[in-house]
């Protein structure tokens, strides 16, 4: 029982969380391993999180394994901004490059609040919980993020509509 409500919520997470692990780190192959290594994860645990919210803690462990990724590699360039995105970034090839041109831009801190406020649509308690945060720090991320890209990329800002600002 508990194995088909994991495979269950698994199938129905997967492709929101790849796309926001794309949207983190700008490179299909690593979101897809960050993803498959959440999913293992939330697996071990699924008895205590399947009451909660795993999609939340998978979201988490996506973050912070990126995280984990470009401190040890001290890389927080996008890697491929021409590469294929996957099923959920955009249907237009334009604008998924527009998207992944204008989150090199951004501290990867930066991106991943712009990510999981503006992409994912988490409020600023549910972005705080998911990176470890405080809101108000969530507030001056999400704020200095959108600064650069008023400058930088404002073609973005269309895409989110700055709804959460």
């Amino acid at each position: 029982m508990q194995e088909q409500e994991f495979t269950e919520w698994a199938a129905g997470c997967q492709r929101s969380l790849l796309r926001s692990a794309y949207l983190l780190t700008g490179d299909l192959h690593r979101a897809q391993d960050l993803v498959q290594e959440a999913l293992v994860k939330v697996a071990l645990r699924w008895s205590q999180l399947r009451e909660g919210n795993p999609t939340a803690y998978a979201r988490r462990i996506i973050v912070r394994d990126n995280v984990s990724w470009w401190r040890r590699r001290r890389e927080t360039a996008v890697a491929d901004p021409e590469g294929p995105a996957p099923d959920g970034v955009s249907s237009d090839p334009v604008t998924a490059m527009v998207v992944r041109r204008a989150l090199l831009r951004l501290t990867p801190a930066q991106r991943a609040v712009l990510v999981l406020r503006h992409f994912d649509d988490l409020s600023e308690r549910e972005t705080a919980d998911v990176l470890g945060v405080s809101i108000g720090t969530v507030k001056s991320q999400n704020s200095a993020a959108l600064a650069r890209l008023r400058t930088g990329a404002p073609e973005l800002l269309d895409l989110i509509g700055e709804r959460h600002e």
